[in-house]
């Protein structure tokens, strides 16, 4: 068997790297003890372009913060000829909020995976909770330490039972090192020696010990406390000394200079080995309950330290049964009169010392690397039956159109959740969210729906003037601004109209629309590009479905048909096949149009000018098994590069709504499975392998940056959402 381990790995310095490192080592010493053959290679991670001298194992290393080096990897993983691909997950390890750069590279990888969770998160942020679920999908087994995880993988993360593994931390083998370790420092002779070690930083709580120690020495004057490791390296990259430099003066201020020592230095495994073995008691005071998974908790219970905790999740396991002290979080005084009472009641100490050795004698790295064997073993007999994640697909929800609604209408955007009043309100949104309500009702008739269109409906009239031209923007303060026409959003108003004379759900609103939409029609003068066009198609395509005799509609159908047409003669050549110069934005809106138009009409013209245009958007926004859209940073022109990012939910909603026209107008089901792919780009089927639409909001993200999602969720990014919930509906019921 080979196996392909990612993570962190020495001479790098920290938790996770020496996790890695025993763990491979433990898998490697079981196999050997079954006589069994097993191969290691390392994939180690290199953070902020530093590189290490790595040992013969690492066979790679991989910047974190280099997206396509993750691409690349897969493929080196994929050629390897390995059985496993072994993940050492946990936050800050891999690029990418919250290490989404991962996911890239798992998404593409074709062996079986197992991924360590070094950190399960009971309430994570949106990047968290969605990278650590999508590992989960990608992931044949994942492994936990600590059995609490085991509700939060399934119910926050929504990962089955059956791919969740149990086992624990491993640590060292201290009975088979015992005559080998070294002996302590001088200046432990004859102290009672309270140990603290880990890299350093505020999140440990070591103030709270040193608050705990005059009370302490006050009867136990022989007591020593020793702070073990250096600060962490993203902590002094950050702060530099500066908490180890705060600890220092407290010690002054409280005189405890002859009972506290700072051992600033990164000791080998079998250093630390030592000192734990001559320590008398180990203290985690650690400030976070959601502490999952403690390496150096485990290390002191093998090491048969008298262990006092505040109690993070994996103390209140470990330590249960009496196996140590828990004391509350920064409660220096209990902390204090709990170790008073052991030292003066030594029986009992030793007493759950020794249950503490007990259990920690279960998690000796060869035991622990044997049930890693065990589970390779079974990921690798039944890959050709990997458990995937039934995909399931969110209700309907206007929750977050709601919170942007106001007694004006839709504000524009959002700062995060929280509508931005300071942008106003746009008819291109109002207009949009017109159709979404109408499509809503007509799915089940709730008055909220019509309460919202009546104020979307409200603003949509004040926007038009006189002369059935439209003005865009509106201020909070309610103020209209000069030469404000807009192609698209005069297009959209007039596609909004038609679709509810074509839905109306009352005589009141279908007169107010129809009286509206005759008002503008005259204004199609106006219209200058190609997107205005098509807007203004699908306006007219709903009217004459809802009047087919009525010729000078039909008429005017041709006409715009034919103008899409002319435009695109104009500008298409060899390999380009489009309406304009450029690829930017709602670009699947134009050929939908001419579908729509040839659905009417029959004219093949439309249909061989849609089919074209659609082959060759299609050739742009799916290089790959999924939607990649242009991204509006820089867009695509003929001959030159675009930008991937930002990509934005309006443009896949657009893609829906070509393929649902296709679709009507060709009967090619082919269509709807591209449809389907489409939908799946905001739920996280995208270049960065994350979902846009927010489950607790129920608001759509408003784009794909390159290493993250912009979380602000403005008016046209829940529409698109909304609208492409009710596009999918009758694939996804």
């Amino acid at each position: 068997m080979k196996v392909i381990c990612i993570g962190n790995y020495p001479p790098r310095q920290c938790g996770i790297a020496t996790f890695t490192e025993n763990l491979v080592r433990a898998i490697l010493t079981a196999a050997q003890l079954c006589d069994r053959s097993v191969d290691i290679e390392v994939i180690a991670m290199n953070d902020l372009g530093n590189t290490f001298d790595y040992p013969s194992i690492v066979k790679h290393s991989l910047p974190d913060q280099d997206q396509a080096a993750y691409i690349r990897m897969a493929s080196t993983i994929n050629d390897s000829g390995a059985d496993i691909l072994l993940v050492q997950h946990e936050y800050g390890i891999f690029g990418g909020d919250s290490g989404l750069y991962l996911l890239s590279m798992l998404r593409k990888v074709t062996i079986p995976i197992v991924c360590t969770f070094h950190t399960v998160l009971e309430k994570p942020g949106f990047h968290q909770l969605e990278v650590l679920e999508r590992l989960g999908q990608y992931a044949s087994k994942v492994v936990i330490m600590n059995k609490i995880a085991i509700d939060f993988l399934q119910n926050v993360y929504n990962i089955p039972l059956e791919k969740i593994a149990l086992i624990e931390h491993g640590t060292p083998d201290f009975d088979a090192m015992e005559d080998e370790l070294q002996p302590p420092p001088p200046i432990w002779n004859d102290r009672k020696v309270m140990i603290t070690f880990g890299l350093i930083g505020r999140s440990k709580g070591i103030e709270t010990v040193i608050r705990a120690l005059p009370s302490i020495v006050s009867i136990h004057p022989e007591v020593l406390y020793v702070v073990l490791g250096k600060t962490h390296p993203h902590v002094l990259r950050h702060a530099g000394e500066e908490y180890r430099e705060y600890l220092q003066n407290l010690v002054i201020q409280l005189k405890l200079e002859q009972h506290v020592v700072f051992m600033n230095q990164y000791v080998s495994e079998f250093e630390l080995m030592s000192l734990l073995k001559a320590a008398d008691i180990y203290v985690t005071p650690y400030l976070n309950k959601a502490q999952i998974t403690s390496g150096t908790l485990c290390y002191a219970v093998s090491g048969g330290c008298a262990v006092f905790s505040t109690p993070y999740w994996h103390a209140e396991s470990l330590l249960a049964e009496e196996r140590g002290w828990l004391f509350d979080f920064c409660n220096h005084k209990q902390l204090a009169s709990s170790i008073c009472h052991a030292l003066d009641h030594p029986d009992e100490l030793e007493l759950r010392q020794q249950r503490a050795l007990d259990y920690g004698k279960t998690l000796a790295w060869p035991q622990i690397g044997k049930q890693y064997l065990n589970l390779f073993d079974k990921v690798v007999s039944e890959k050709d039956r990997i458990l995937h994640s039934t995909k399931s697909y969110p209700d309907f929800d206007i929750t977050h159109l709601q919170r942007l609604t106001d007694d004006t209408g839709l504000l524009q955007h959002a700062t995060g959740i929280l509508p931005s009043y300071q942008h106003g309100y746009s008819l291109d949104d109002n207009t949009r969210a017109i159709l979404v309500v109408i499509t809503a009702y007509k799915h089940e008739a709730k008055e909220v729906y019509l309460g919202l269109l009546t104020k979307y409906l409200s603003f949509l009239k004040l926007m038009v003037q006189k002369n059935g031209q439209v003005k865009n923007y509106l201020s909070y303060d309610r103020q209209m601004f000069d030469n404000d026409f807009s192609d698209d959003a005069y297009g959209r108003a007039v596609w909004a109209l038609g679709y509810l004379i074509r839905y109306a759900p009352n005589d009141a609103l279908f007169q107010t629309a129809m009286e509206t939409f005759h008002s503008m029609i005259p204004a199609m003068e106006k219209l200058n590009y190609a997107r205005g066009y098509a807007n203004f198609m699908f306006g007219l395509f709903h009217y004459s479905k809802r009047f087919p005799d009525q010729e000078k509609f039909l008429g005017m159908i041709n006409q715009v048909a034919e103008t899409l047409c002319q435009r695109y003669e104009r500008h298409k050549r060899e390999n380009w096949h489009w309406f304009e110069d450029a690829l930017t934005y709602d670009n699947g809106l134009i050929p939908a149009a001419l579908y729509v138009a040839y659905s009417v009409t029959g004219n093949e013209k439309y249909l061989e000018v849609a089919e074209k245009s659609r082959i060759f958007l299609e050739s742009k926004c799916f290089k790959n098994n999924w939607l990649s859209l242009i991204g509006n940073k820089r867009w695509l022109r003929f001959d030159t590069e675009y930008e991937l990012y930002a990509q934005q939910p309006i443009d896949a909603m657009a893609m829906m709504m070509m393929y649902k026209s296709a679709l009507i107008a060709t009967s090619n089901q082919s269509h709807s499975l591209k449809l389907m792919q489409c939908y799946d780009w905001f739920l996280g089927e995208n270049d960065l392998n994350i979902s846009l639409y927010d489950r607790e909001t129920k608001g759509c993200n408003d784009g794909i940056e390159n290493n993250c999602i912009n979380r602000n969720q403005g008016a046209e990014s829940t529409i698109a959402w909304l609208m492409a919930q009710l596009i999918a509906q009758p694939y996804t019921s």
